[in-house]
């Protein structure tokens, strides 16, 4: 265990100030920063909505931004980034020589992954609350009467980052695989087009691109099947990418 947490607190530092860092900030705070935008332009905010649950509403208006394309493109990104930190500075047969065991290198890189993501929704879920707030204390408007609903947003945030491991896992694998920076992203924009196209086809939840689609379109109606799928298909990725990792005979 101490093994294993010292390598991921390896990969972590070799993320800082990185490209896959800045993605994180940058993607998080984009929506909000342009929802918050709109209501400077207009000289609106929350509070001159009627409905009374604002916040859910609110919240589902930026996910509904963000869902649908940046999110699974952001985690595309995050996943490539990770892969040529080693790609760029040549160091991949460095570290695959190292006294760790294949599979600690593996789960290290793929837990930082994950670890990126987090952070990644902690940013959004910052910026979703400063761009309701904001507005209302510059134009002294009354914020809502509604309690910021914390639970609803954080099981809101678990079903959407259940909807990004398969394409975290996917594209993990297909990223340290080849060396192109650009042809990965190609492969996993031609998935979400394909996804987008057809995402009114009965068994479009083949798709491990669909699941945050499909949650920010029926919401609780697609819980059941996002549980299902993405755990599947995290569990299926998983092996095959830790696989063909230990199998294949040029490591990166």
């Amino acid at each position: 265990m101490a093994t294993f947490l010292n390598a991921i607190q390896s990969e972590w530092l070799k993320t800082k100030n990185s490209a896959a860092s800045w993605l994180c900030i940058i993607g998080g705070f984009l929506i909000p920063l342009i929802y918050c935008i709109n209501f400077f332009r207009t000289g609106k905010s929350i509070n001159g909505e009627t409905n009374p649950d604002i916040w859910q509403v609110y919240f589902k208006q930026l996910w509904m931004s963000m869902s649908f394309f940046l999110l699974p493109m952001g985690v595309m990104l995050a996943a490539s980034l990770i892969a040529q930190v080693e790609f760029r500075n040549n160091t991949w047969k460095q570290l695959n020589v190292t006294p760790q065991k294949y599979s600690t290198i593996y789960a290290a890189k793929l837990s930082v992954l994950l670890l990126m993501t987090f952070k990644f929704f902690l940013y959004f879920n910052i910026g979703i609350i400063l761009s309701a707030v904001i507005p209302c204390l510059v134009y002294d408007h009354r914020f809502p009467d509604q309690a910021i609903p914390w639970s609803h947003f954080l099981k809101v945030n678990g079903y959407y980052l259940l909807s990004c491991i398969p394409i975290i896992t996917l594209q993990y694998i297909i990223s340290f695989r080849i060396k192109n920076f650009i042809a990965p992203l190609g492969l996993g924009l031609a998935g979400i087009v394909m996804t987008l196209t057809a995402l009114k086809w009965r068994y479009i939840y083949f798709s491990p691109y669909s699941y945050s689609m499909l949650y920010s379109r029926d919401g609780d109606l697609a819980t059941d099947t996002l549980i299902i799928y993405s755990t599947l298909y995290f569990l299926l990725f998983t092996i095959a990418g830790y696989g063909i990792y230990v199998f294949q005979k040029i490591k990166g």
